[in-house]
């Protein structure tokens, strides 16, 4: 059996098996991210959102040196919105919704430039891509196959937004029994107070979705996956 490794976290250290974890980076996208887009449209500073970039980055580059699978989604919709509900289509901004010309193209339609993942966080060739048409990573998607043929059943939870995507996975991820660490300074939110409590939630009443730390913990942890200490 495996030995399991260890993140310090809130409430408890999260215990991990580097064979069964993977990093899951949820829509980290244009149409979310870049001045311009469709997040800045609706009156959101997506400043506050980029601020999840450069240690995200840090965190993918130490997750790929330790060989732990890195899953990527996008929220997005076929270009004929026919898998995009009517209530969805309504929200936000009426001269800019879903499916309309955008900055970067059709506003959350797959194959737009704006759909697809920052230049800095771009996939790598083989990283499994997840196109959902919801909030959560779950709904209408091939994620519980992509996780149950790599035997994964442990979450490293990062990307945007922390009370919408994130959260509603986690929430899903908890549904089916996936423990999820939620990396604390890897996830963003337009609003500030909604990401001090979507945190706080996460890990409250001894955990009641998962665990919360910092990439600095977290990448601790897989370093030492990737360069054990040798037996004395």
């Amino acid at each position: 059996m495996t030995a399991l490794h260890q993140i310090p976290a809130q409430p408890a250290a999260f215990p991990f098996d580097p064979g069964s974890l993977a990093l899951l980076v949820i829509d980290m996208q244009r149409d979310f991210l870049l001045p311009g887009g469709f997040g800045e449209s609706l009156g959101n500073d997506v400043a506050l959102l980029r601020t999840v970039i450069d240690p995200l980055a840090g965190l993918l580059a130490t997750a790929r040196a330790a060989g732990i699978p890195v899953i990527h989604t996008r929220e997005g919709h076929l270009p004929d919105l026919s898998d995009c509900p009517p209530a969805k289509l309504r929200r936000g901004n009426p001269a800019q919704r879903i499916g309309d010309p955008g900055a970067f193209g059709r506003i959350l339609v797959r194959g737009e430039y704006g759909h697809d993942i920052i230049d800095e966080l771009a996939p790598l060739p083989g990283e499994v891509v997840i196109d959902k048409p919801g909030k959560g990573a779950f709904y209408a998607t091939e994620l519980p196959d992509v996780l149950a043929h790599n035997g994964i059943r442990s979450l490293l939870v990062t990307g945007v937004t922390t009370e919408v995507c994130v959260h509603t996975t986690v929430r899903e991820a908890n549904d089916r029994g996936f423990e999820c660490l939620v990396v604390s300074d890897c996830v963003g939110s337009y609003f500030p107070e909604f990401q001090r409590v979507g945190l706080a939630m996460i890990a409250a009443q001894g955990g009641i979705f998962g665990w919360v730390a910092d990439s600095a913990a977290v990448r601790a942890a897989l370093d030492a996956v990737s360069s054990p200490t040798p037996a004395q």
